[in-house]
């Protein structure tokens, strides 16, 4: 399949950041919740977030809300994707021609 020219970029501005390298790594060993990523990396959970928000656009990470029997807060949990990222001479031949 022919990547387009906003994919290309959209997956490069995703792994472009080492914060959002080592959320992927994070994310690689388990499936975790904002709060305990934002420990992990001592950032805040809004810096978290908007990393998060880069790689589940780019198609690396997907989430969904859960409520914890033990505490009545929703907690928003993130698990990696599988992925293979690959640019080939073809998808630029096709997009710059």
């Amino acid at each position: 399949m022919t990547k387009t020219l906003q994919q290309i970029t959209l997956v490069g501005e995703a792994v472009s950041h080492p914060v959002r390298l080592k959320l992927l790594y994070l994310l690689s060993e388990k499936e975790r919740y904002v709060y305990e990523l934002s420990k992990d990396l001592d950032l805040s959970r809004q810096v978290i977030q908007l990393h998060l928000k880069r790689l589940e656009n780019a198609g690396f990470v997907e989430s969904d809300l859960r409520l914890e029997d033990d505490d009545n807060r929703a907690k928003k949990f993130f698990r990696l994707k599988s992925f293979d990222v690959k640019l080939e001479i073809e998808d630029l031949a096709k997009i710059f021609k």
